[in-house]
């Protein structure tokens, strides 16, 4: 459940958000076509990621945003006009580009933590096996009973 100041505060983002967007498709139509449809993907996430903090939907951006800053700068360098911003999207490789860099973003923000947790469990056990090879070691200097010969005499 979610508290009652959070729904709250959520939508007057929300509200803030769909005024900025209609901002920018009145004032920048030719703009806000060409980023919608190169960022489409990151729409997608954004949408589908309820996560804390939404890693998935920051790397899905990220990369989109990268990939999409040619296009943007060529359109704006070139006069800013609906037909140059549908010539750049007819170009198959633009958005093809940009889908694929949104996919590799995402990609890596589900390979990343799995990749991170595989290394912490192989690191534990190289410690564990260190750790037990030295306490056999001083056992045996000391005489002690190690975990071996304690479970023989049983």
């Amino acid at each position: 459940m979610r508290k009652a100041g959070t729904a709250a505060g959520r939508g007057s983002g929300l509200w803030l958000q769909g005024l900025l967007c209609g901002a920018l498709v009145t004032l920048a139509t030719p703009t806000a076509l060409l980023g919608g449809v190169l960022l489409l993907p990151a729409l997608v996430v954004y949408l589908a990621d309820d996560t804390e903090g939404r890693p998935a939907l920051r790397a899905v951006l990220l990369f989109g945003l990268a990939a999409s800053l040619r296009p943007l700068l060529a359109l704006w360098a070139g006069g800013h006009s609906m037909d140059l911003s549908l010539n750049l999207l007819s170009d198959f490789a633009t958005p093809v580009l940009a889908w694929s860099a949104q996919g590799a973003g995402w990609l890596l923000s589900q390979l990343i933590p799995l990749l991170v947790r595989l290394t912490l469990e192989a690191q534990a056990r190289i410690d564990i096996a260190r750790l037990r090879a030295e306490r056999a070691k001083l056992a045996e200097e000391w005489g002690l009973p190690t975990p071996e010969t304690d479970a023989s005499a049983r």
